[in-house]
């Protein structure tokens, strides 16, 4: 399904979509970085997650994210944490040149900029990686497909003292649930990648359409 998206137009499309965006926040300080690493799992299109090792300090761990982590001083820029971060949790080497951009930056409850960074990795087998474990417990792949599909989606209301604060997106029934800013940026992936199919609700955000 959707191998438009990872076709040679598909790809040119992206890039040019998120040219602004790459250029607008490319050098700009941030906390972190990610990979969102759009891959070819078994002939699909699909998107590789980390599930963050249950061993680790704070609050996200056991988490579902995307590989990445803060920002270093010895860092380029934010594509430079983004790659570098993701061979050393999950052992995968990303070339720049497969990098196609820098999707809307999400920000933490603590106010921190987490800057997602769009690649593509061709043809992968996810149980052929070697994570990690001491921030890794897992890696694991999403077709397009699955998280395309209505019954996958859904939508969190945060609350606190008993009011209303914000609401986030929800993807279900993968090995596991895909919420908080892995969540968002999945769902800016999936605008960007299937603009005619995914239709988001979540308020925010939106893909250049030209």
């Amino acid at each position: 399904m959707l191998p438009e998206c990872l076709s040679a137009e598909g790809e040119q499309r992206c890039r040019r979509l998120l040219a602004g965006a790459t250029a607008r926040y490319r050098a700009r300080p941030a906390a972190a970085a990610v990979l969102v690493p759009l891959c070819l799992v078994r002939g699909a299109p699909a998107l590789l997650y980390t599930l963050r090792s249950s061993r680790l300090a704070g609050r996200h761990k056991g988490d579902v994210s995307f590989p990445g982590g803060k920002c270093d001083s010895t860092d380029q820029d934010v594509v430079h944490t983004a790659l570098r971060e993701t061979l050393e949790e999950v052992g995968l080497a990303v070339p720049e040149q497969q990098v196609w951009g820098i999707l809307h930056p999400v920000s933490d409850q603590q106010k921190a900029t987490v800057v997602p960074v769009l690649a593509s990795v061709g043809p992968l087998d996810p149980q052929s990686l070697r994570p990690n474990l001491e921030e890794v417990d897992e890696v694991f792949a999403l077709p397009l497909a699955h998280l395309l599909q209505a019954q996958n989606q859904g939508y969190t209301h945060f609350c606190q003292r008993g009011h209303f604060r914000y609401t986030l997106p929800v993807f279900l029934h993968g090995p596991h649930r895909i919420w908080g800013l892995t969540a968002v940026i999945t769902e800016f992936t999936l605008q960007l990648l299937a603009p005619g199919t995914y239709q988001p609700r979540l308020a925010g955000f939106q893909v250049p359409r030209s």
